[in-house]
Parts: structure tokens; C-alpha cells; sequence
């Protein structure tokens, strides 16, 4: 790394300290369950989640339809994901460049016509140096031709409740009805962390090296990692940095503090400087003014309702996964909870369907509220448990 940049990461993380600092002050002298509005933001969109309960705590102008450069590249690689794990394709698979491929400009991991490079090897090109050339190759061998590929992308986008987003193709490369916005692509960098765990630590590499010089025949220099909170924030560990002209630089990262995550996506700001230092501030401002509850775990029995003319008489019910709310800090014992159960059921009852609702509050307000549901199957009962139960049925409705 030269002087050069060594002074620029550090002046990086003497700006963040400091904020940190900042912010830690006035959080500590706010009343408790008191919060100051979000840092104002020199970006033409933003967005701050937590990504572990899904709520939003920040965001202007979240949904504005803006060219996602390579924060394409987040979609190129999830779904290069999930042909891994469904098998489709494996880590080793040797993958030809193509002159196509080949002739990418921009940002590039420097693959040669002919080379036969693994899938693994493409896909940390493409997370780690943003490599469009890297972003064709995988393309091309997982659908046949980039075009086949961002039908994919478009149909998993819809899949994953991206509204507003639609590619074109496969890099970011500028081109029109190509675009994105901050809630969309927030919304994708939750699935890359959570639905494929095993490769997001590609996303936190600081550098990758391939290619070869052809003058001299010596490997070429390693490429940094162009997300620079990367060196700067030990709680960043991933995800994209994007910029073209006429998308300005974008960024979407992702931080721990704990058991907790926060995922920021700032597009349109001016520098590669200030994408770094507008989503510090987020981050920050996330950590500092908001904590998380667990109010339940997902599979647990949580209440066991009757059920008419069954094998079993109570069935237990709960929630589906862990619910999580996330709530301005000091505001987390004032959490309460409430079960809306239906006490009336017949067989069949299938695991996982509807029996009722969970609903979260805080005072008056109501801050979450999710399906409550059957956590095994029940079937029917014998022919004389479903005479006996219609009778006791019958009995009950009338008292």
C-alpha cells in the first residue's frame, strides 16, 4: 500500500473515532427513549436498517429510482450463490473467459481470452474488486450468455420484493432502464448475509490479486478492496462499492456491534471519501440511538390451542423464525407483548399454518405484529374421538 493511501485510511479513522465520540456524548445525556434526528446525509438517496429485525431507522428518499453502478455486482454475486448451494454449479468449477468477458472495461480483475479461471476465483473478483470482466464470465457459465443471467437477476429481484429495481446487465455498466434504489438493494444485502453465510466473508477481503503482467511474465500488484471502511471501521465487513458519472459514488456496507447489524446504503454522493464517511455517520447514529429486544424465538410453544376432532387435543402454536424489534435505546423494557389466538380449530392442521397473531407494543403503539402458527401437523383423530369431540364441541358453543 503506498504513503499515499496509508495517510487517507487513517485520516478515515480518525474522522469515524471522532464521530463515534460525537455521538456517545449526547446519547449518554438524552433522556432515555429519546433520540435526535438522523445526520444529515450528502447523498441523493440513503437508507439505514437493522438488519436483524428488518426496521428502518433512517432513510431519505429510499425508494428514488437511481443507476445502482456496481452495486449491481450484489445481485450478479447472489445469484451466482444460490446456484452454489442449490448445486447447479460448484466452487471449482473451471469457467472459460470469453472474448466478450474479455473486452469488459472499468474495473476489472484481468482475466485472459482462453483462461479457464474457477467459479470461486470469479465470484471474489467480482465482490472484492468489483471485476465486470469477472461479472460476464460468471454470467456466461451459470445461464449461457449475460442476457439469459439478468433474467435471472430481474426474476430474483421480484422475488426478494425489490419494487423498483431492474438490470440490464450483469456488471452496473451505465445503460438505460438500468436501476435500483437504497430500500431495494437494502433489502438484498440482508439475503447475502443471512441465506448464504458461507461466502460473506469474500465480502470483508481487503485485497485480491490475479492476472499476470505481460511485459514482465510477474503476477500483477494486488487490488484493494475499494470499500475503504473496510480499513478504517473494524465493525464493517462487507458488502459493495459502486460509481459511474451518472451514478456518483454508492455504497452499501454492513457493520456488527455485538449480536447486533446495521446495513447502509448511501447512492449519489460526490467522493469516494464521502460515500465512506456519510455511511460512518449512519452507522454510528444506529448504533448509538437504537437497541434490539428479542421478544420471542421462532419454533418455540409459546401457547396450546384445542383442537376439535384430532389425534391431540392441544396443539402447540408459536412463531415461524425469531422476532425481533428494534427500538430507540432506553425504550427497551417498556416492550410488551400479546397473543390474538384462534380457540377454535378443526383438522386437519398443517405446521407452519396461520392460527393467530403476535403483536408488539410499546405504550399505545403497535411496532410489530406477526402470524402466529401451528408448529406441528394434526390429523384426524379415531372415529369414535371425532364423534365424541363433535358432541363436547356441540355442549361447549351452547354454554
Amino acid at each position: 500500500m503506498n504513503p499515499t493511501a496509508r495517510i487517507t485510511r487513517k485520516l478515515f479513522a480518525a474522522v469515524a473515532c471522532v464521530t463515534l465520540l460525537a455521538l456517545s456524548s449526547v446519547s449518554q445525556a438524552l433522556p432515555a427513549g429519546l433520540i435526535p434526528s438522523p445526520p444529515k446525509i450528502a447523498a441523493k438517496s440513503y437508507i439505514l436498517i437493522d438488519a436483524v429485525s428488518g426496521e428502518v431507522l433512517a432513510e431519505n428518499d429510499a425508494d428514488m429510482v437511481l443507476p445502482p453502478a456496481s452495486l449491481t455486482k450484489m445481485m450478479t454475486a447472489y445469484v451466482v450463490e444460490n446456484e452454489l448451494a442449490a448445486g447447479n454449479i460448484r466452487r471449482d468449477d473451471l469457467v472459460t473467459v470469453s472474448e466478450k468477458a474479455w473486452q469488459m472495461r472499468g474495473s476489472l480483475m484481468f482475466i485472459e481470452v482462453g483462461e479457464k479461471v474457477p467459479v470461486s476465483k470469479l465470484l471474489e473478483g467480482v465482490i472484492v474488486v468489483s471485476g465486470n470482466d469477472a461479472s460476464v464470465a460468471l454470467a456466461e457459465h451459470v445461464a449461457g450468455s449475460e442476457g439469459a443471467f439478468v433474467q435471472v437477476m430481474n426474476a430474483t429481484a421480484q422475488e426478494l420484493g425489490m419494487e423498483n429495481t431492474h438490470f440490464m446487465n450483469a456488471s452496473g455498466w451505465p445503460v438505460k432502464n438500468h436501476h435500483s434504489t437504497a430500500r431495494d438493494l437494502s433489502k438484498l444485502a440482508r439475503h447475502i448475509i443471512y441465506d448464504h453465510p458461507e461466502y460473506y466473508s469474500v465480502y470483508k477481503e481487503h485485497e485480491f490479486q490475479h492476472g499476470v503482467n505481460k511485459r514482465t511474465g510477474k503476477p500483477l500488484a494486488p487490488q484493494p478492496n475499494r470499500n475503504t471502511l473496510l480499513f478504517t471501521n473494524p465493525m464493517v465487513d462487507g458488502l459493495k462499492t459502486g460509481h459511474t458519472q451518472e451514478a456518483g459514488y454508492c455504497l452499501t456496507a454492513s457493520a456488527t456491534n455485538g449480536e447486533r447489524r446495521l446495513i447502509a446504503v448511501v447512492m449519489g454522493t460526490a467522493s469516494e471519501r464521502a460515500r465512506a464517511n456519510e455511511t460512518q455517520k449512519l452507522l454510528t447514529y444506529g448504533f448509538r440511538f437504537f437497541e434490539n429486544v428479542d421478544v420471542f424465538h421462532g419454533g418455540v410453544s409459546l401457547d396450546q390451542v384445542r383442537v376439535w376432532k384430532g389425534n391431540i387435543d392441544k396443539l402447540p402454536v408459536g412463531l415461524d423464525k425469531d422476532l425481533v424489534v428494534t427500538v430507540p435505546r432506553g425504550k427497551g423494557k417498556a416492550v410488551e407483548s400479546s397473543l390474538n389466538v384462534n380457540n377454535d380449530l378443526e383438522v386437519p392442521v398443517k405446521a407452519g399454518q396461520k392460527v393467530g397473531s403476535v403483536v408488539v407494543r410499546v405504550g399505545d403503539e403497535v411496532i410489530a405484529e406477526r402470524d402466529l402458527v401451528a408448529l406441528q401437523d394434526v390429523d384426524e383423530g379415531s372415529f369414535f374421538k371425532r364423534i365424541w369431540d363433535s358432541i363436547l364441541r356441540f355442549f361447549s358453543e351452547l354454554i
